[in-house]
C-alpha cells in the first residue's frame, strides 16, 4: 500500500506543530508500505506557488520538542481565497492544480479557524484533506483542547507568577494582556492557575468602575496590589455595542492603543494608584511544547495517519474527554469556540472571588 501525503502549516506558529508533523509521518512510514510526503513552504502560500519539498525520512527526527514549524507558515486569510488579486492568480484553481500535478492521495493541514476554512473549501472542491487543529486561542469548535494551548497556558502562567512578585514588592496594580484576540481561554486558564484577581475576557464586556472596585477593595482590605489578566480583544461595555469598524473607529480617534495600557492609564487616573502594562506577547507562542502538547500534538498526528489509511477524508482531528475523534470539517469550519459566561471555569472563578468587571 502507497501514499503520497501533502502537509502545510498555515496561520500563527504555536508549539507542537512540528511533534504533529512528526507523528502524521512516523505513523505513515509505519502503516504504509511506501510512504512519500511533500512539505510546503509557508502554508497555503506554498501550495498556491507550487513551492514544496519532497521530505525524507531523517527530517522527521529530532523534531519533537522543537518549537516553531520545519515547513514555515504565513497567513492567506480565508476570505481573499476565491478573490483574484493584482497578481491575476486564482488561488482556488492554483491549490487544486498543485494538489492534481503532485499526484497526491491527500492534503493534511495543520492550523487555526481560518486555516480550517480553507479545507473545507479545498474538500468541497473534490480534494482529500485532513485538518489537525492547532492553536494557543483553544478556539476551534468540535474540541475540548488544540496543541499549543497548554504551553501557551504555561507560559502565561509563569509570566503571571513573576509578576505576582514585582507587583507584592512595589505595591503596584500590575495588567498583564494574553493573547486572544476573539477567545478569552488563555487568559481564564492562565489567570486562574496564576491567581490573578481580575480576568477581562472578549466574551464578558466589562465596566471600568466595576474593576476599579475590584482594585480599590484589594486595597481596603491591607492587600497592597491587584493582578488583572486581560485578553488583547477584551472591551468594555461602550465598545461591545459597537460594530467592528465602529469599534476600531472609536478606538483610533481616542488614541487607544493596546488594551492593557489603556487599561492601566485608566485605573491610575480613577483610583491614584501606581498601575503597569505589561504585554509577553509572541513569548506565549514560541518554545519548545509542553509535555502535554507533546503527546496531543503526537495522538493527533497518529489519527491523521489511521484516517488517511482508511480513506476517510474531509474530516479534522478532535478531542473529546480522553478520546481523539475526527468531526466533519463542514461542521465545524468557521465555528468558533468562545468561552460561554455559564462556563464551569467562569463559577470556578467567581466563587474564587474573582471578577469579570461585569
Amino acid at each position: 500500500m502507497k501514499r503520497r501525503i501533502g502537509m502545510l502549516t498555515a496561520g500563527g506558529d504555536c508549539p507542537g506543530l512540528n511533534a504533529a508533523i512528526r507523528g502524521v509521518a512516523k505513523a505513515a512510514y509505519e502503516m504504509f508500505d511506501e510512504t512519500e510526503i511533500v512539505g510546503f513552504h509557508d502554508g497555503y502560500r506554498g501550495l498556491i506557488e507550487g513551492d514544496y519539498s519532497e521530505m525524507k525520512r531523517s527530517q522527521f527526527s529530532g523534531i519533537l520538542t522543537l518549537g516553531g514549524t520545519i515547513l514555515g507558515t504565513s497567513r492567506t486569510p480565508f476570505r481573499n481565497m476565491r478573490v483574484i488579486e493584482e497578481d491575476n492568480v486564482d488561488k482556488v484553481k492554483a491549490m487544486k492544480s498543485t494538489y492534481e500535478k503532485l499526484k497526491l492521495d491527500c492534503l493534511v493541514t495543520l492550523g487555526g479557524n481560518g486555516t480550517h476554512k480553507t479545507a473545507n473549501l479545498l474538500s468541497e472542491e473534490g480534494l482529500n484533506v485532513i485538518g489537525l487543529p492547532k492553536t494557543i486561542d483553544n478556539d476551534i469548535f468540535g474540541t475540548d483542547f488544540t496543541f499549543g494551548f497548554h504551553t501557551a497556558v504555561d507560559i502565561a502562567t509563569d509570566v503571571i507568577d513573576r509578576i505576582h512578585t514585582t507587583a507584592a514588592s512595589h505595591g503596584r496594580c500590575m495588567v498583564i494582556e494574553i493573547m486572544g484576540n476573539k477567545a478569552g481561554w488563555l487568559t481564564l486558564y492562565s489567570g486562574l492557575a496564576g491567581g490573578a484577581d481580575v480576568l477581562l475576557l472578549p466574551e464578558i464586556p466589562y465596566d471600568l468602575n466595576k474593576v476599579a472596585e475590584s482594585v480599590e477593595k484589594r486595597a481596603n482590605s491591607k492587600k497592597a496590589f491587584s493582578i488583572i489578566a486581560v485578553a488583547e480583544g477584551a472591551m468594555d461595555k461602550k465598545e461591545a455595542k459597537m460594530k467592528r469598524k465602529e469599534r476600531e473607529a472609536y478606538r483610533a480617534e481616542n488614541g487607544f492603543s493596546n488594551i492593557s495600557t489603556r487599561l492601566a492609564k485608566d485605573l491610575s487616573a480613577l483610583l491614584g494608584v501606581e498601575a503597569r502594562a505589561v504585554i509577553p506577547g509572541h513569548m506565549q507562542r514560541g518554545g519548545s511544547p509542553s509535555a502535554y502538547d507533546r503527546v496531543l500534538s503526537t495522538q493527533f498526528g497518529v489519527h491523521a495517519a489511521e484516517l488517511i489509511r482508511d480513506k476517510t477524508y474531509g474530516y479534522t482531528v478532535a478531542l473529546s474527554g480522553n478520546q481523539v475523534i475526527h468531526n466533519k470539517l463542514s461542521d465545524i469550519a468557521g465555528i468558533p469556540k468562545l468561552v460561554p459566561e455559564d462556563d464551569q471555569m467562569i463559577d470556578l472563578a467567581r466563587h474564587m472571588g474573582i471578577t469579570f468587571g461585569d
